[in-house]
């Protein structure tokens, strides 16, 4: 029996959407370039014979380094549609990591930009397995050139070669604890995670505006939804403060998917008043806290955006979500399993909670198929058909979710423990700050017991605010119990986040935190 091409992720994508609408624009790129959805269709199918006539097969791994979006967009597409397997590399990576994934991820192909040409070059001679090179933006020595190739290749649609349950891409880990994990999603994995708009209002005329981050485990997170619920999405480059404040007036943006730190780098800033910023009606936040006191300052500047928070990892993505600024839940909730998916709390034992702290797990069509090439830690984090890693929250008997954080990250001072994000919540409400980072210190040196710590918190003054460390002491110990209370509060310029391509802050580093202001505090 044929296996219907809908099971395929390209074609489900992005073929239907040309069938339904082809006159519709379904991509903007960088404010200049408008492509319909019967456009990119044509032009993803030439990409794929061109891969084809490469010499790239279904189930073939293809090293995947790229960082223009277009790019990203149309040679992604063109290999799901093929059914080779896109391994979804970092451009941010250093040169050793990236040579270290290839190899570990079996790659027999590599497909780059010109964008990452000085990365390549750098690898390229580690990379012995990789038989064949392909390059967008011109020709290169020993290189298939794939603009020249894809000029002359044909615009119907290529044979199909990947559907349902078939391996469609590695998407990585974000590699803080060492090298990152290949996460297996398929086709069918990855069209559950598309259909997020299913839970989030849209219509015929919604604008959804992204950037670089859309490489990785970004592309089925937001490329695919985008283009599965018939919108317009505009690409970036730069989707920094500065950029969105430029394109979402220009493109009439509606909806937005980003983590809670950009608003606060964009709300920050003075510069963000004069922007026209109306055209949004759905802001999505998920990646870290969305804490009380940021909501509250998004809702002022953007009264009529919808705001949602999403919970879930790459290996699961997008299984939670919650409406943010309507009182239909807690606002320290998540919110609740999302079509099609489901989440429980459990305890040591793996009994299942209700209103009591346990670990989160997670379940649905949206579920990776394990680590590639980890048998061992898939069976660690894959228990029962859940996923299990290693977040704690609390779940209502009504199955709204709300998420305390990670184990390691909590802060055991006086005999009780507390997270993070409730005290930056309280930092973040002072006047004058900006963001705020909070970490766990040990209170005694290495080496000696080490379970008590210390509160450690970093904050970024407001453009053009003055704040003083010992002050904000002083008003945080007046505001939080004493287990909560703080043994040192630096200043800082700016805080580490990750490097995500976006334009934008990436997700806060607390680790880098400790790193670099442990040693003021004054420790036996």
């Amino acid at each position: 029996m044929a296996r219907s091409p809908f099971g395929n992720y390209g074609h489900a994508i992005l073929t239907a959407g040309a069938l339904r609408t082809p006159g519709k624009v379904a991509l903007t790129y960088c404010g200049r370039t408008n492509i319909t959805y019967d456009g990119l269709n044509k032009k993803v199918n030439r990409v794929a014979h061109a891969l084809l006539e490469a010499g790239i097969r279904p189930g073939q791994r293809v090293a995947s380094l790229l960082n223009e979006t277009l790019n990203v967009a149309e040679v992604y597409l063109a290999q799901m549609k093929l059914g080779s397997v896109v391994c979804a590399l970092n451009p941010y990576w250093p040169e050793d990591t990236l040579a270290q994934v290839v190899e570990r991820s079996e790659c027999t192909a590599f497909v780059y930009d010109a964008s990452v040409e000085r990365l390549v070059a750098a690898v390229r001679p580690r990379l012995p397995e990789v038989r064949l090179w392909l390059r967008v933006g011109g020709p290169a020595a020993d290189t298939a050139d794939l603009d020249a190739l894809a000029a002359a290749a044909a615009e119907d649609e290529p044979p199909l070669g990947g559907h349902g349950d078939d391996l469609m891409a590695l998407f990585y880990t974000s590699g803080t604890t060492g090298l990152p994990k290949a996460v297996r999603h398929t086709h069918a994995s990855s069209l559950a995670s598309a259909q997020i708009w299913l839970d989030i209002p849209h219509g015929a005329g919604s604008v959804m505006g992204t950037g670089a981050i859309i490489w990785g485990i970004g592309f089925p997170a937001l490329v695919g939804p985008a283009f599965y619920a018939g919108m317009r999405l505009v690409l970036e480059q730069d989707w920094g403060p500065a950029n969105f404040r430029t394109v979402v007036p220009r493109a009439r943006v509606t909806h937005v998917s980003l983590i809670p730190s950009f608003f606060s780098a964009l709300l920050g800033l003075d510069e963000h008043a004069g922007a026209d910023l109306s055209s949004l009606t759905a802001i999505v936040l998920g990646g870290e806290p969305l804490l009380p006191s940021l909501r509250e300052k998004i809702m002022k500047r953007l009264p009529g955006a919808a705001i949602f928070s999403y919970y879930g990892q790459t290996e699961a993505p997008y299984t939670c979500i919650g409406r943010q600024d309507d009182g239909s839940q807690d606002i320290t909730s998540v919110g609740r399993a999302r079509t099609s998916t489901a989440v429980r709390v459990t305890g040591p034992d793996g009994e299942r909670l209700v209103d009591r702290v346990g670990e989160i797990n997670l379940t649905g069509p949206n579920l990776m198929q394990g680590y590639d090439g980890l048998p061992d830690l898939t069976a660690q984090v894959l228990r029962d058909g859940w996923y299990v890693g290693g977040d704690l929250g609390i779940l209502d008997e009504n199955g709204f979710l709300t998420v305390l954080g990670r184990r390691e990250d909590a802060i055991l001072k006086g005999g009780v423990w507390s997270q993070p994000s409730a005290l930056e919540d309280a930092a973040l409400d002072l006047d004058g700050v900006a963001e705020a980072g909070v970490v766990g210190v040990p209170a005694q040196p290495e080496g000696e017991d080490a379970v008590e710590q210390r509160v450690l918190v970093a904050v970024v003054p407001r453009a053009g605010a003055s704040l003083d460390p010992e002050d904000l002491r002083a008003r945080l110990t007046a505001r939080l119990p004493a287990h909560q209370t703080p043994d040192l509060v630096v200043v800082a310029d700016e805080l580490p986040h990750t490097q995500d391509a976006s334009g934008g802050p990436g997700k806060l580093l607390r680790r880098e935190i400790r790193t670099r202001y442990a040693d003021r505090l004054e420790r036996p």
